[in-house]
């Protein structure tokens, strides 16, 4: 199943890219004939003033294919800007999928002889498609280009952002290791002032111990020295008490 997706994906893609490049010259068409409508209205007066008529032959033919000379570059531009388009492609691809709406409303209209009219204005009309489709693709070129330029000022950003976000990560570092030394420093002379009243506390108790020690020695000694005085009597006291022999 996954082989197949894999194989089916870019014949997918290739029919999305059709389907966006025939509604993108469908949608210029229909953009382009409202403005070509309201154009012709507000300067119908001025061009009917004209002195020549191949002006207003010329005038006529740009008002009508203003949706391939204007609005079509202008969408390929906008649309090369968000995403990858080919130019020649999608130039003439647009190009023709509006043209060929518009031969179709012609035929509608006037059936085969409206497909070709006949005389300069239809050849006015075949350059300016020629010049719509170059015009669509240098617009598409021009959109790549800016697309691809935004896309570098947005690494560059991105790449300062991150310096700086380095240097100040490197800054909080090095502010925690000398934090971290300052709290060992003051760790260790805690524990060495506690080490030492721990440590003098046992000289005060062994004083203390072998001083009551002497005492006791001394109380002892001074028990011995009169304890015989008090209990061997004296030897004229034995004479005294002992009967005389018979």
């Amino acid at each position: 199943m996954s082989s197949k997706t894999s194989v089916l994906e870019p014949l997918r893609v290739r029919i999305r890219r059709f389907q966006f490049i025939v509604g993108l010259g469908f949608i210029s068409l229909v953009v382009g004939s409202v403005l070509s409508v309201s154009l012709t209205l507000r300067l119908s007066v001025r061009v009917q003033a004209l002195p020549l008529g191949g002006m207003r032959l010329l005038m006529a033919v740009l008002l009508e294919n203003l949706w391939v000379l204007v609005v079509l570059p202008g969408l390929c531009y906008a649309a090369a800007r968000v995403m990858e388009l080919k130019p020649w492609s999608t130039g003439g691809g647009g190009a023709a999928s509006g043209a060929a709406f518009v031969l179709a409303l012609n035929y509608v209209q006037s059936g085969t002889e409206g497909l070709w009219l006949g005389g300069l204005g239809s050849v006015l009309n075949v350059v300016a498609f020629g010049v719509g489709v170059v015009l669509s693709a240098r617009a598409v070129m021009m959109g790549r280009a800016a697309a691809s330029q935004q896309v570098n000022k947005a690494q560059a950003k991105a790449q300062e952002r991150k310096s700086e976000y380095d240097e100040f990560l490197r800054a909080a570092e090095e502010g925690g290791a000398r934090l971290e030394q300052r709290e060992a420093a003051v760790s260790g002379a805690g524990l060495e002032q506690r080490a030492a009243e721990a440590g003098g506390a046992p000289l005060e108790l062994r004083e203390a111990a072998e001083s009551g020690a002497r005492l006791e020695q001394r109380e002892a000694e001074a028990r011995q020295t009169e304890a015989p005085s008090d209990a061997v009597p004296p030897a004229d006291e034995d004479v005294r008490k002992t009967p005389p022999a018979a």
